[in-house]
């Protein structure tokens, strides 16, 4: 697993995203700078948790209600991986993170994303 990593991610698409439609909006139109303010709330509601276990909680319970991504019925657990098998500032972002760090605010094709690397 040496080669794997583990991350749990919270993804919110706009109108310029790859698929701008999710399991929660069959049709998004919010801009992109409109989907980093609502990432960059739920970011601020977690940047005070210490408690490694209490961060994942509440990253978990925050993905599961407003990500975007199908990982949502995991808690936005996307289990683990290898890096080459994610958009490139996506699997870079979780490389340069340590375990039970979040990550500021990243843009690939699929939307906005934060990021809890947990291996």
């Amino acid at each position: 697993m040496a080669d794997k990593i583990r991350a749990l991610h919270l993804l919110v698409k706009h109108s310029g995203s790859r698929r701008p439609s999710s399991w929660r909006e069959e049709n998004i139109t919010r801009s992109e700078a409109e989907a980093v303010e609502i990432l960059k709330g739920y970011r601020d509601e977690l940047a005070n948790i210490s408690d490694p276990n209490e961060l994942k909680a509440k990253f978990k319970e925050l993905a599961a209600k407003f990500s975007d991504c199908s990982s949502a019925k995991r808690g936005g657990d996307l289990g683990f991986f290898e890096p080459q098998s994610m958009q490139r500032k996506f699997s870079d972002a979780t490389l340069a993170l340590k375990p039970y760090e979040m990550s500021d605010v990243v843009s690939t094709d699929s939307g906005v994303h934060i990021i809890l690397r947990l291996a």
